[in-house]
């Protein structure tokens, strides 16, 4: 009688976790998704902003930048190295 139950709780088990799993995997590539349109958003911005050539557009796109980053950083999309390495190359360009 027990011999038959552990096959179904470990089935039970590995269900449930690669659901997770696989929820988690959705959920992280709906925000880079969203976090790719934004860039691609950002980048037709910028794009305009230099085309006018004021300073202060420039300044303000790297501002944007850096607030993109750290929500990106905030919600698990880039980990603690590839956020420094992305904040240090915007601040460089400033």
């Amino acid at each position: 009688m027990f011999g038959r139950r552990r096959p179904l709780v470990r089935a039970a088990v590995v269900g449930g976790a690669a659901y997770h799993i696989g929820k988690r995997n959705a959920q992280n590539q709906q925000a880079q998704d969203a976090a790719d349109q934004q860039a691609e958003t950002d980048q037709q911005a910028a794009n305009e902003q230099s085309s006018t050539g004021s300073k202060g557009g420039e300044s303000n796109a790297n501002f944007d930048e850096l607030t993109k980053l750290q929500k990106l950083h905030a919600n698990g999309v880039l980990t603690d190295d590839e956020y420094a390495d992305a904040k240090q190359k915007v601040i460089a360009k400033m």
